[in-house]
């Protein structure tokens, strides 16, 4: 079943005619996902204008929903001639598109606020969507573990966990995988390349999948044998799944993201581990794997139920290793769920 989203948007923004063209948002207000489109919603009702390459799969989709599939032509200036107001998300909008609307003498209006609050509260399908992602993450992560052999290349691992996550349902990944073997696991955004396994080498595995447009987000980092040669990792390795798993246990609804930040930055720092967490705890996750809200030092958004976000703290040696621990967490009648939940206790392989 697709579901829409359009009347709600339109109730929030409260503008005459509310545009859409940016690939995320027309999925939240139509179900599907395409390349190209514009959603147009007013008093009367919404359309979605789509070229030849979507009108059947659209029309499809879209059929018994409070939504028209028509094909585009024309130009966007003349399909909005009739209307005064336009409401686009500002923040999201080239600033030439904007001044086209600008010269043609419309109002324009900023439905930004209302697409990125709507979005991180989830409806129960849209949570069924993630948690069926977050399982397929799941499984394929415990399947990946036997295949990996000493002299595979990080881009062969992250193949091998991408093809398993495609096999077990997902429609494909919520980001470029990040798969890091030994010091490339100290930069916590590492491109994944040519570079080969070795005994006792640091694992740290960033992946996600989607389904229904849904994204999960998963961090485990490991071992590839013990070469006896790890105390202060397994050290640290431990501190940082505490702050993990410390997070879990105190984040609560109405917290700000600062506070809920604090939460696991304050464990590192007694522990003197602080000024190598140099990331934000997490972020919402949905539609988009960066959304909102923020977990960050310096966020003031509020944690409301029904969001879903990271829980990932990590910590970074410069030309040595780091370690990441995340899960794909939600608040569900105010309690926080795990919907990744694979071992974090260290795996040596």
């Amino acid at each position: 079943m697709t579901h829409t989203n359009a009347k709600k948007i339109y109730g929030l923004v409260g503008a005459e005619a509310v545009l859409t063209e940016q690939s995320d948002l027309r999925q939240y207000l139509t179900g599907i996902s395409t390349s190209f489109g514009y959603v147009l919603i007013d008093k009367s009702g919404t359309v979605f204008y789509t070229d030849s390459r979507y009108l059947e799969a659209a029309e499809a989709a879209l059929a018994g929903t409070d939504i028209q599939v028509k094909q585009f032509s024309g130009t966007l200036e003349n399909l909005l001639k009739d209307y005064k107001e336009i409401a686009i998300p500002a923040a999201r909008t080239y600033y030439p598109d904007y001044l086209k609307l600008i010269d043609a003498g419309k109002k324009i209006v900023d439905s930004g606020k209302a697409f990125f609050e709507a979005m991180s509260i989830k409806q129960e399908y849209e949570l069924e969507y993630i948690k069926k992602a977050c399982e397929i993450t799941d499984r394929a992560f415990v399947d990946l573990l036997p295949r990996i052999k000493e002299g595979m290349s990080e881009n062969e691992v992250a193949a091998e966990l991408e093809y398993l996550m495609r096999l077990y349902g997902a429609s494909g990944t919520s980001f470029d995988t990040i798969v890091a073997f030994s010091k490339n696991s100290s930069i916590p955004h590492h491109e994944t390349g040519g570079d080969r396994l070795k005994f006792g080498d640091v694992i740290l595995i960033d992946y996600g999948c989607k389904v229904g447009g849904y994204c999960s987000d998963c961090t485990r980092t490991f071992l590839f044998g013990d070469d006896k040669k790890h105390g202060e990792f397994i050290k640290n390795y431990n501190h940082v799944l505490n702050a993990h798993m410390l997070v879990k246990e105190k984040i609560k609804v109405g917290m700000t993201g600062r506070e809920a930040d604090a939460i696991a930055r304050k464990y590192l720092e007694e522990h003197g581990l602080d000024k190598y967490f140099t990331h934000s705890l997490g972020h919402g996750i949905g539609i988009n794997v960066h959304e909102y809200p923020n977990i960050s030092p310096k966020s003031l958004h509020i944690l409301q139920d029904g969001m879903v976000f990271s829980d990932e703290p990590g910590v970074y040696f410069e030309g040595d290793y780091g370690i990441r621990i995340e899960d794909t967490i939600a608040f569900k009648d105010g309690k926080v769920l795990s919907l990744t939940d694979s071992d974090k206790q260290l795996i040596i392989l």
